[in-house]
């Protein structure tokens, strides 16, 4: 199989580069390196073709997509906050991005587009469990530009029968997540301040809940819709359970072997309340079903923090 991974230096791009020469794929990688890592391919350096350029350049698309079977687009510009402060980038990079890359991967012949889609979509809806045929109300630029990537593979799907799938993760995390943006995730977060007998900071009551979702678990997601017969599908990926954020600490410090009560900050715009998923549609769609438990993960993930916590 030959594949184009975008993004391919970041968290969940860097992961699914591991898998993908794991099984014996051939691997390309773009990344402009604006938010991915060099440490997260550097391993792979040898093995892969890495093209660094950018999914708003159409050339650099229409050469990363050349002799390509599965697009594979985890590229963009992430971070709700980050979106709340500066919504063109955010828009250029992961809407404008996606046509860019579909279109030269439609022109270059490539078969199957896997797309990284985002729970954001959701919005603050009240039903629990977040279903993929609720309509969408997004909060936040981000939201919207990735909702806008789900529909252009929709639309790409039905005109010129480019086999698509969009999989809306729901708050992935794992080892090599970045825990040192200002934009940075909360789970890398906690653990490398509760590791540094620092007080994790929760911005808000710490009542809100995610569904948290292991990096093995999503890297599974991508290969499968790489291979089963899906097009146009916008997919959960998700463990289908939720905790709040103060559970997400006291379970950190649990595994920690550490007591490190939380701080509070002032609740952030565009951040949504509640989340769960039903998975239903991706275990029928895809055969998908979680292989690591959120508190393994955290465990996997403690376990990689306290090897490069200095």
């Amino acid at each position: 199989m030959r594949t184009l991974v975008t993004g391919g230096a970041g968290f969940i791009g860097g992961h699914l580069v591991d898998a993908l020469l794991a099984r014996g794929a051939k691997v390309k990688v773009l990344d402009n390196f604006s938010t991915g890592r060099r440490e997260n391919i550097e391993h792979n350096l040898s093995r892969i073709e890495l093209i660094e350029g950018d999914v708003r350049d159409v050339e650099c698309c229409a050469r990363a997509t050349r002799d390509v079977d599965v697009v594979f687009h985890q590229a963009a510009l992430p971070s709700v906050a980050r979106s709340v402060e500066a919504p063109i980038p955010t828009n250029d990079v992961n809407a404008g991005g996606t046509v860019n890359l579909l279109d030269a991967a439609r022109r270059a012949g490539v078969t199957r587009f896997v797309f990284a889609a985002s729970s954001s979509a959701y919005g603050e809806t009240e039903v629990l469990p977040k279903v993929e045929t609720m309509a969408p109300q997004p909060l936040s630029p981000y939201a919207v530009s990735k909702l806008a990537g789900e529909q252009y593979l929709q639309v790409f799907a039905r005109l010129y029968g480019m086999k698509t799938c969009a999989l809306r993760y729901f708050n992935v995390f794992g080892p090599r997540q970045d825990p040192r943006s200002d934009y940075a995730a909360v789970v890398p977060k906690f653990c490398t301040a509760i590791l540094s007998g620092k007080s994790p900071v929760i911005f808000g009551d710490g009542g809100q809940t995610r569904d948290f979702t292991f990096i093995d678990n999503v890297v599974e997601a991508n290969l499968l819709a790489a291979t089963k017969e899906v097009s146009g599908q916008v997919v959960n990926i998700a463990c289908g359970e939720r905790i709040s954020l103060l559970d997400l600490a006291r379970i950190i410090n649990e595994l920690a072997g550490k007591n490190i009560a939380p701080s509070h900050g002032p609740a952030r715009a565009g951040d949504i309340r509640h989340s769960l998923a039903d998975i239903s549609a991706a275990r029928s769609l895809l055969g998908f079903a979680p292989i690591v438990s959120v508190r393994d993960g955290l465990a996997k993930t403690l376990e990689f923090y306290r090897a490069h916590v200095s």
